[in-house]
């Protein structure tokens, strides 16, 4: 029985024919930028994005500056540590008179819910980052066994640093349920009363209840941002920078909390003079 050869090829492996160019646009693209293009265009990049997406993709080593990566690893899970325990600490506002201990209370709840938000995104964009550097890391690399170490750390303290297991605020729930009470108040006011007057003095308090509300988002937000810079910004960027080609840090949500804000601000006012025009033609 003759013995059976194994295929050959004559084909270049396309593994080898990867790295040689990764290798080649990295030699050149400090040194010889339209060679380097040149290269780029070879692998398919038309735009400014398509190269830097081949960039990241051709960096071979798994840490950027792995001498500083153990550093800026606990420094940025110090910070996190501050924020969480600090985030929602002594907030007093003094805007409301007498109705100030209830203003703070739901201000410290806009802002807890920011700020615990953040802190459970950090974490998770932590893990996943570590993980996947940690996979794409060959196995004699020194910084294999660090971001193993880093994972392993972060695994634990994901329990501790996500405390919002179901993803709806207490205020906005609060804020449903009182929604609809308000709904079923105004139904029987509207019904019980038919004077000019009483209508419009509901439509003051409405647009006055539509301004406090947007004034204590907008006041939560502000303070869990200007909290969240102060404590993590810079130690996130540092990692960031250490683990390199990697994106930014996650962001926060108090960007969005005051747009809303806002939004519900401008309902009010135009709910004022629309409610002060039904109730003189009514």
């Amino acid at each position: 029985m003759a013995d059976e050869q194994a295929p050959t090829t004559d084909e270049r492996p396309l593994l080898d024919d990867l790295e040689e160019k990764f290798d080649t646009f990295q030699a050149l693209r400090k040194s010889d930028k339209a060679a380097a293009d040149a290269v780029l265009d070879q692998l398919g990049a038309s735009d400014e994005l398509d190269k830097q997406i081949l960039l990241e993709v051709s960096a071979r080593r798994p840490l950027g500056q792995p001498a500083r990566f153990p550093a800026a690893h606990a420094l940025a899970i110090r910070s996190l540590e501050v924020l969480d325990r600090n985030g929602t600490r002594k907030i007093k506002v003094k805007a409301a008179g007498p109705l100030d201990p209830i203003a703070s209370y739901f201000v410290q709840l806009v802002t807890g819910f920011i700020v615990r938000s953040y802190v459970s995104s950090v974490i998770d964009h932590m893990y996943k980052l570590y993980a996947r550097r940690w996979a794409n890391s060959s196995p004699d690399d020194p910084a294999r066994v660090m971001l193993g170490r880093a994972r392993f750390e972060v695994e634990k303290l994901v329990p501790g640093f996500k405390r919002n297991p179901l993803g709806v605020p207490t205020f906005l729930l609060g804020g449903a349920a009182l929604s609809a009470a308000g709904t079923a108040l105004q139904r029987a006011v509207a019904s019980a009363f038919t004077a000019t007057w009483t209508k419009v003095v509901a439509t003051l308090v409405l647009a006055a209840v539509f301004g406090g509300i947007s004034w204590v988002v907008l006041r939560g937000a502000a303070i869990a941002r200007r909290r969240i810079r102060l404590t993590t910004r810079d130690p996130l960027d540092a990692l960031w920078q250490t683990i390199g080609r990697c994106g930014n840090p996650p962001g926060d949500q108090s960007k969005m909390f005051a747009l809303i804000a806002m939004i519900i601000l401008a309902v009010g006012w135009l709910s004022l003079p629309l409610g002060l025009v039904v109730s003189f033609l009514s």
